[in-house]
């Protein structure tokens, strides 16, 4: 898992040497844009240029801090917490034998909880200790556990998760014991392996769910939440003010405007998912530094895949911050525009968070995740929850770059249109009737 994310980072570094390089050589060749695709000169010259000035922003600088903090504080906090919760104080009313002992360490060690044994309790002793909270549970002649108040079947805590492990282990020990088995076949039970558990139904591409999956979800959905909303907004913003300071009038003046709305996109977009490969090795290292298992034993194509929808997000929505950019030039202009392109943004990330934090997605939800506006954080749940085949994640990516093309020539089109028009808020509707004309 380590090296996949090692290599996406590395990948990251290279599209960035690349795009520096092929702009450094095109302003040594007397200016003249070479054409290589649709990633021409002018829009590599254009996209090293937004990477620059991002990288160098104190936002950029100050915002990655934030997204760091937040996400250590999501491992560190659990983590500390869970600490103060797991030694767990076992009183033993009667004879403490070495296998008795032996059993509540292992039952506790099971459920990632340690113990302290106390033997020689008699029944009062125990009732005070419970009471009073010097122990939290006690096992009685080995037939029966103590608790202080009742545990209930939804309940969650250490505590309770030590009670349930150590009944069904000593319930398992009684049972030897009826049946007056040998030492030897003793061992041969507990050295028995669970039969494979196999299904009609492919189990999905996430695999299994289990509690690290449902973790880096919900991560994933935070640090994709915060990139898309901080990176279009850039775009916004950065449209808006080229237009608004006539800069954008210059640059016109030697690159075509579809360039230059792409290699804006290019290079913020290549910054965004930098960011995120960065943010993503943080949370490894930060969370194996410490012992965390929140993201241990996570699938990398858990983490891959919220990297990809970061990316497939990004593309969807930063064409359509830009049309919306170029229509404005004043700051109170942009900000009632930025309000309703976010609010599917907003959507998709609650319900997601709703689905990682149960468990389990509802029929709504998985048809978010075919829609491009929630697909980037409907889709990479599902496959944390392994609720998701390969086939319906590579459907989901299609019909998200399909719908991004004709996005993407829609916002060309208008910015193409507004970009040069000044004095007043440009009409979405005039623009589009302009454009069909």
């Amino acid at each position: 898992m380590s090296i996949s994310i090692v290599l996406v980072v590395v990948a990251a570094f290279v599209i960035l040497r690349v795009v520096r390089s092929r702009s450094r050589r095109q302003g040594s060749m007397d200016h003249k844009p070479a054409n290589f695709g649709p990633f021409s000169g002018d829009v590599a010259l254009v996209a090293s240029r937004e990477i620059r000035e991002r990288v160098r922003a104190r936002a950029f600088q100050i915002g990655t801090v934030i997204i760091l903090a937040v996400i250590a504080g999501a491992i560190v906090i659990p983590t500390l917490t869970a600490s103060k919760q797991q030694v767990q104080y076992v009183g033993v009313v009667g004879q403490a034998t070495p296998a008795l002992i032996t059993t509540i360490h292992a039952a506790s060690k099971s459920v990632g909880a340690a113990v302290m044994v106390l033997p020689g309790l008699d029944r009062q002793a125990a009732d005070d200790a419970l009471a009073s909270g010097r122990i939290d549970l006690a096992v009685i002649d080995g037939e029966a556990i103590l608790v202080k108040t009742p545990v209930a079947a939804t309940d969650t805590s250490t505590t309770a998760q030590v009670v349930d492990a150590l009944a069904q282990a000593l319930g398992i020990v009684k049972a030897e014991q009826a049946a007056h088995l040998t030492s030897g076949q003793i061992s041969a039970l507990e050295e028995t392996r669970p039969l494979p558990i196999q299904s009609l139904q492919s189990s999905g591409i996430g695999g299994r769910a289990h509690k690290s999956a449902n973790g880096v979800s919900i991560i994933g959905l935070i640090l994709v939440f915060m990139l898309l909303s901080q990176y279009d907004g850039w775009i916004l913003l950065g449209v808006m003010e080229e237009k608004s300071s006539r800069v954008v009038e210059v640059l016109l003046g030697t690159v075509p405007p579809l360039h230059l709305l792409a290699g804006k996109v290019l290079g913020i977009g290549l910054v965004a998912f930098a960011q995120a490969s960065a943010a993503v090795v943080f949370a490894l290292a930060l969370a194996d530094a410490i012992g965390s298992n929140l993201l241990h034993g996570t699938a990398p194509v858990v983490l891959v895949s919220t990297l990809v929808w970061l990316v497939l997000g990004y593309a969807f929505y930063c064409w359509v911050f830009a049309a919306a950019g170029s229509t404005s030039e004043r700051q109170d202009q942009a900000q009632s525009l930025a309000v309703p392109l976010t609010l599917p943004i907003v959507f998709g990330y609650v319900m997601a968070l709703i689905a990682a934090s149960s468990g389990s997605a509802s029929e709504f939800f998985k048809v978010l995740a075919y829609l491009p506006p929630t697909a980037p954080f409907a889709m990479p749940v599902l496959v944390g929850l392994g609720e998701v085949s390969w086939w319906q994640f590579a459907a989901s990516v299609v019909i998200s770059i399909i719908c991004t093309i004709g996005v993407a020539r829609f916002a060309a089109n208008i910015y193409r249109k507004a970009i040069l028009r000044t004095g007043s808020r440009v009409r979405l509707l005039e623009v589009v009737r302009r454009t069909g004309g």
